[in-house]
């Protein structure tokens, strides 16, 4: 079944669509669409953004590992460098502390009819990758390419077998979700 998805492009893109949909309803519904909560989140003041995100990584890292062991999926990790991470954690940083937004929360944003995400934030990505686009040739050796580290992931860089970095950092997250909700944060 998945070979068959994997395929067809067009049932590709109809399940990113429905998929990105559900996405930023459970965003909206988790309510980090709301100024106030993403502010408070970069304030240190209320980590719903967080306790939402780190959920997702475990429940998502959970089910790719296992279907990964069932032989169900596999996994392109894509290269990476020290050089990238830093110009686009420079980039989402800026645009997330002057919008108050990520990419994500834009989307459940603008479901519930937020003008300045609609505007300041839908129009900024796609400007804002237009422009990434344009330079990216004149960045791409001397930048970004800077320490570059492949691609390859945290169980090949130690030599063990995945489950052994999975459920340590899932039990570890868990556990500090545990904490924010019992410490009230």
């Amino acid at each position: 079944m998945l070979k068959a998805l994997h395929g067809n492009r067009k049932v590709q893109l109809l399940l990113g669509l429905v998929i990105g949909i559900l996405f930023g309803f459970l965003l909206q519904r988790g309510g980090v669409g709301e100024y106030d909560v993403i502010i408070g989140q970069l304030l240190l003041t209320d980590f719903t953004v967080l306790k939402i995100m780190l959920s997702a990584v475990v429940v998502g890292m959970l089910g790719v590992h296992a279907l990964r062991s069932l032989g169900l999926v596999q996994l392109h990790p894509k290269p990476g460098s020290v050089g990238s991470s830093v110009v686009g954690g420079l980039i989402f940083g800026a645009a997330f502390a002057i919008l108050g937004l990520c990419p994500g929360t834009v989307t459940s944003a603008v479901g519930q009819g937020s003008l300045d995400a609609l505007f300041g934030g839908l129009v900024g990505i796609l400007i804002g990758s237009w422009i990434f686009a344009a330079v990216y040739p004149k960045l791409q050796k001397p930048v970004l390419s800077k320490a570059d580290f492949g691609t390859i992931t945290l169980p090949q860089l130690l030599k063990v077998n995945a489950w052994v970095v999975v459920i340590p950092a899932a039990i570890l997250l868990t556990a500090f979700l545990i904490w924010l909700e019992s410490a009230g944060l």
